[in-house]
């Protein structure tokens, strides 16, 4: 359209178009209808089972503090029961593997008979069960927290996100100005914005279907997206788009395009400003887009009330972890029947006790 008014082919075009520099040149424009942003929106993010959600409650600086833990535990718990077995005459045997599994028995809270006759290992062992109570303790009540109260992860909210990301496709509007704004850009990021888009589209209203069934986001002014939100939430009764936080262009003025010298601009001017001023188009404009407000709420606010039951696919990651331990377990099994194969196959070798 803004091809036609700049070759006289028409009058005006009513758009509202956004104001650019490259624009104005070319053709006239209105006093502002409104001011608006550009946004990039996407299928709403909801939740997801994450097979590692068990290993969510700490960071993996913490989970590895907690290895060194249990390894300087085990050490010198071994070394000092080995010490004062040495000064003392007791001669403990078995002393890494008694150590081993006391220190990860008392770590996941289990029972366990075995203890150090000496007051050094057991000034070791009081301080490793103060440190597992309140780590266990910390980690329970965390992941009780998270599984009752789901965290939804939003994996895009700005353009830095989107273009780090390879699983959405992004397009762009065909003709609108966001395109040369991004492709001139000093910015890497806005460049990227450009380049790597997969394509354009009409319009937002055109690719509503689209984004809602989550083929690829969109970048376009958040009127039209409200407008996307409002159909959707009035057809479905459901949220199933997402706005970014952050801006991809803001405070963009909107206006109607005139051709040069139009003697319909000064009229067009004097009802844009009644129109404001009597508050006539922001009530047209909220009856359009009224029905954004449940989808304008962040994705958290979509959780059900009440405690939701857990399917399966939420515990893969434990699964997992228990067929590999099924795993170590045979392998660990099948070294010492060897092991235990070769050594009564030579009478010559003593068998340690």
């Amino acid at each position: 359209m803004m091809g036609m008014v700049d070759r006289d082919e028409v009058e005006f075009a009513l758009g509202p178009f956004a104001v650019t520099y490259e624009r104005e040149v070319a053709i006239d424009f209105s006093m502002a209808v409104d001011s608006d942003t550009q946004k990039i929106v996407m299928v709403r993010p909801g939740l997801e089972n994450d097979m590692g959600g068990f290993l969510k409650p700490f960071t993996s600086q913490v989970w590895l503090l907690l290895l060194l833990s249990v390894i300087c535990s085990v050490a010198a718990l071994v070394f000092l029961v080995w010490a004062e077995g040495k000064i003392f005459g007791t001669n403990p045997k078995y002393i890494g593997s008694k150590a081993s599994m006391w220190v990860l028995q008392t770590l996941t809270q289990e029972n366990t008979e075995w203890l150090p006759e000496g007051d050094g290992g057991r000034v070791v062992i009081t301080t490793w069960l103060f440190a597992s109570l309140i780590f266990m303790s910390s980690y329970s009540g965390i992941l009780t927290a998270m599984l009752t109260i789901p965290k939804v992860t939003i994996p895009i909210d700005s353009l830095s996100d989107l273009v780090s990301q390879t699983k959405l496709p992004w397009r762009l509007e065909a003709g609108a100005m966001i395109q040369p704004y991004l492709q001139y850009s000093d910015d890497e990021i806005h460049r990227k914005g450009f380049y790597l888009m997969s394509g354009t589209t009409p319009d937002c209203w055109t690719s509503r279907q689209a984004i809602a069934d989550g083929q690829y986001a969109v970048i376009c002014d958040q009127t039209s997206i409200k407008k996307v939100i409002s159909w959707d939430f009035s057809t479905t009764g459901k949220c199933h788009t997402y706005i970014g936080r952050e801006a991809v262009y803001s405070n963009i003025m909107m206006s109607i395009a005139f051709r040069r010298n139009s003697s319909y601009l000064p009229k067009a001017n004097k009802l844009i400003s009644i129109l404001r001023n009597t508050g006539i188009f922001a009530k047209w404009l909220h009856n359009e887009i009224g029905n954004t407000t449940q989808c304008l709420k962040p994705p958290t606010s979509d959780r059900q009330e009440g405690i939701e039951a857990l399917g399966l696919d939420a515990f893969y990651g434990l699964i997992f972890l228990l067929v590999g331990g099924w795993i170590i377990s045979l392998l660990a099994f099948l070294c010492e029947y060897l092991i235990c194969y070769k050594l009564k196959t030579e009478p010559d070798t003593p068998l340690d006790e």
